[in-house]
């Protein structure tokens, strides 16, 4: 797989657009890390940090910085010569992919960027290996992924922005009342309009950032399962436990033996 460039953690200023068509036989990744104005054909939308966008050959990429400076990672590479492996991926192609494991995503961005500038012997084969890893990683395999909604919807930012918040906050005791009042909406405008712009209700929202959470902590700490809750938001630990189950299929316990 031949890389062109790359690169990690990109300012953009303010007032720069980058709007160029992909070449042929060429791909370019890129992870948002701040907020960003994109254009996908005639929809316009404002991505948060946290999606990934791969553009495919002859596709026009649009995008600039969203009222502060954009940041992003990112790759441009050739895949002629491994059609067969990205065709086998299904990758999502032309559209803004929200990944809810992104550290480990530009981690390997970071990688790739080392081992490209690098005078490493080894480094076309590290590469490849690498570069294999992150599509394969993207292409949704034991990642939890959904496509972004291309949507004109005026209120459409401040309902990724709370978005955002409920899932880099599980432990807050949201609920329809507190997050409708945080974009200034009615209870049931908020409700109607969250459910039609996600595709999901508001509160499955909130269980599911507090069981992407719990399933980090399990994963990284030796925090009891009583302390996982707590962290979570869950005031009831039998509460939590069964929530857990019901989701993921194990309890916590076994969830974290597995791992």
């Amino acid at each position: 797989m031949n890389i062109y460039s790359v690169g990690f953690h990109s300012v953009y200023d303010c007032g720069y657009k980058v709007r160029r068509e992909t070449e042929n036989g060429r791909y370019i990744l890129i992870l948002t890390k701040s907020r960003g104005k994109f254009e996908f054909g005639e929809a316009a939308v404002s991505l948060p940090a946290g999606i990934v966008v791969l553009y495919g050959c002859g596709y026009v990429r649009s995008y600039e910085a969203d009222g502060e400076p954009f940041v992003c990672d990112w790759i441009d590479f050739e895949g002629d010569d491994d059609r067969e492996f990205l065709d086998s991926l299904e990758l999502e192609i032309n559209r803004p992919i929200r990944f809810h494991d992104t550290d480990f995503i530009s981690s390997l961005i970071c990688n790739v960027a080392s081992e490209f500038y690098s005078m490493n012997s080894r480094r076309v084969k590290m590469l490849d290996n690498l570069m294999k890893t992150l599509l394969m990683k993207l292409s949704g395999a034991g990642n939890r992924r959904e496509n972004v909604q291309l949507s004109s919807e005026p209120h459409y930012s401040s309902l990724t922005d709370l978005r955002e918040k409920i899932y880099r906050n599980p432990q807050m005791k949201w609920n329809v009342d507190s997050m409708a009042a945080d974009v200034n909406m009615s209870r049931s405008y908020f409700q109607h309009l969250y459910s039609e712009v996600f595709g999901v209700s508001c509160m499955t929202d909130v269980i599911s950032g507090k069981i992407e959470k719990a399933k980090e902590i399990l994963s990284e700490t030796s925090c009891t399962v009583s302390q996982v809750a707590s962290m979570c938001g869950y005031d009831n630990e039998e509460h939590f436990m069964r929530q857990f189950k019901k989701i993921v299929g194990v309890t916590p316990t076994k969830y974290r033996h597995n791992r």
